[in-house]
């Protein structure tokens, strides 16, 4: 399987994607998430651990692919990991921990986990944007699963790739989330 992102650069604020599949978590209170019905698909509504909305990220079901769509303001600039995780619940207690690891039901390494996404740019300005194609999961499955989290972290991933004349071998840290830092944002795929 692969992704196939076409990344928009107009100045639009970072997200990270996570999808969880733990079925009967949610968010509630402040954190409860607020999804719009997209065609065919799910809109999630994104929040930052002191639970300000900073944007959207619509997936919408497309025969074998998702068209996932991200919109999001008030973030630091530059490239950030972008996620589907594991489990429906982001409590910011926990600094977004409780959504899992990475969505992965192949029992994958990092890189080919079906819920990593190219990484997010969001420019100075705060804001940033992108769309890509994904045939790793269907909306149905996610769903199905019970839903899932999207987390955007604060570093980039490095999807694994370090140079062997860098190390000789990545550490379980850089195979587990390729280095991408805190959970800043995370939002309900339900």
């Amino acid at each position: 399987m692969s992704v196939r992102a076409r990344v928009t650069l107009t100045g639009v604020a970072a997200v990270v994607l996570m999808l969880a599949t733990a079925g009967g978590l949610g968010i509630t209170g402040k954190w409860r998430a607020t999804h719009v019905a997209a065609q065919g698909g799910t809109t999630v509504v994104l929040h930052k651990l002191a639970g300000d909305e900073v944007g959207t990220v619509t997936f919408t079901q497309s025969a074998d692919k998702v068209l996932v769509q991200v919109s999001v303001s008030g973030l630091p600039p530059g490239f950030h990991g972008f996620h589907v995780h594991t489990v429906p619940l982001c409590d910011a207690g926990t600094g977004f921990m409780s959504a899992g690891g990475h969505f992965n039901p192949s029992d994958r390494r990092h890189a080919d986990h079906a819920g990593d996404m190219t990484n997010l740019y969001v420019g100075g300005d705060g804001t940033g944007g992108m769309s890509l194609w994904t045939d790793r999961f269907t909306v149905g499955q996610v769903l199905g699963m019970g839903g899932a989290s999207v987390i955007i972290h604060a570093s980039p991933d490095n999807f694994a790739n370090i140079p062997t004349r860098y190390a000789p071998a990545p550490d379980e840290t850089t195979l587990t989330n390729g280095d991408s830092g805190d959970r800043i944002v995370c939002g309900l795929f339900q």
